[in-house]
């Protein structure tokens, strides 16, 4: 695969992911050792929302130790536990509030400047339009809290076949909640995180998304398409995508957020040349 275009973007490593063979402390440095120097999480704590100084601290050691910046991180999510995301989940309220604090300063204090927030599923027996409601409100405090430390929040569209209960499942669902949290704040930090692998899944026109909602993007992230693999293991053309994003105007990194087809993490990146996985 030529990958040329791939020089004109930067790339991050979603560790909850990759590596995932690893032991969490352990993978900012099997990333580094890999040629990567940023990496994103999904919430690395399972449903706990606000864990312990000394558990946040070795966090933050494995990161610095290893020399890799944190780029982006994800709200409490529950995705150990199934879910796709808490902040339109009532039975989940206090436990968001009181997560988005603690989210928001351990990116702060590692770099990161993008924090997202999974939507979370329809609840069986719920007013979706009362989810909505609560998501709305769940969102602007997250929004404040990323503007705080200087940092955009991202909302995302998941695929249907994954994810049949989540309510994005299209790139004109996410840019729609986007579009209320910004009208709701005045703040303008809520972006789309464009996640490519989920919109093939969904049969979305990449191209077209790319060439409507590239001002709205505040996150891409990648896989190919079938079997969330590596790129090159699929169908997807990302020496198109990649052009195409640049061409959109699109400068921030792109995250890493597959599964490597050998279960082998570091034999995964062969698509990449090193030279090209440092952030540029």
């Amino acid at each position: 695969m030529d990958v040329t275009a791939a020089s004109r973007h930067s790339f991050t490593v979603n560790l909850s992911i990759l590596f995932g063979e690893l032991p969490l402390l352990e993978r900012p440095a099997a990333a580094a050792a890999a040629g990567f120097t940023a990496a994103e999480l999904w919430w690395p704590f399972g449903e706990e929302p606000a864990p312990s100084a000394a558990r946040l601290d070795a966090l933050r050691k494995a990161f610095t130790d290893a020399g890799v910046r944190l780029t982006g991180l994800n709200f409490l999510d529950d995705l150990s536990a199934g879910a796709r995301g808490t902040v339109s989940v009532p039975a989940a309220k206090e436990r968001l509030r009181a997560n988005v604090p603690v989210a928001a300063e351990l990116a702060a204090s590692l770099g990161a400047t993008a924090l997202n927030a999974l939507y979370g599923n329809r609840v069986e027996g719920v007013d979706p339009a009362e989810q909505d409601e609560l998501a709305l409100e769940n969102l602007v405090l997250a929004a404040e809290a990323a503007h705080e430390v200087g940092a955009i929040l991202l909302i995302e569209a998941l695929n249907v076949v994954e994810s049949p209960d989540y309510p994005l499942v299209s790139a004109a669902a996410a840019v729609e909640v986007v579009d209320k949290v910004n009208a709701a704040t005045g703040l303008g930090n809520a972006k789309f995180l464009c996640d490519l692998y989920h919109l093939a899944r969904n049969g979305e026109d990449l191209a077209a998304v790319i060439d409507t909602h590239a001002d709205r993007f505040g996150h891409v992230q990648i896989a190919d398409n079938p079997g969330r693999n590596e790129p090159g293991t699929g169908g997807l053309d990302f020496e198109d995508l990649f052009a195409r994003l640049t061409a959109a105007g699109y400068t921030g990194p792109i995250g890493l957020e597959y599964r490597p087809s050998t279960g082998v993490s570091a034999d995964s990146f062969g698509w990449l040349p090193r030279e090209y996985r440092a952030a540029q």
